[in-house]
């Protein structure tokens, strides 16, 4: 299903921690090698997608169900990905693998236990 005259234009996360600025920096090596961008206080992962950051002080150091929300970045090369996210030692809950249908789907974790989706669909241009 397609919406050809939505009012929607984008889609934003943004990830309350303790220490904003380790998760930027993390966020900031892990996917602008990537494409994503650095605008101001954001990272624009897409058209109309970014990643914000804030500081919280109602938030635990780390995540207590970190499969509660998932970050879904869909990508060109996973394997590339895979690759340049090796080098800085992420930790892989699921590594790179085929679910079927032409889709390669990964999970790792953030610093402070947020699960990011790497993925790659069928067809990806």
């Amino acid at each position: 299903m397609t919406a050809t005259n939505g009012n929607i234009t984008g889609l934003g996360v943004v990830l309350g921690g303790t220490d904003p600025e380790r998760l930027i920096a993390w966020y900031r090596a892990a996917l602008e090698p990537l494409g994503a961008r650095w605008e101001e206080h954001l990272l624009v992962v897409g058209p109309g997608a970014i990643i914000g950051f804030d500081r919280r002080d109602d938030v635990a150091d780390r995540s207590a169900e970190p499969g509660r929300q998932l970050i879904n970045i869909t990508v060109r090369d996973i394997r590339a990905a895979e690759k340049h996210l090796d080098t800085l030692g992420v930790t892989w809950v699921r590594p790179v693998e085929e679910v079927g249908g032409g889709w390669l789907f990964s999970t790792l974790v953030d610093p402070d236990g947020n699960y990011l989706q790497i993925l790659q669909g069928p067809g990806t241009p």
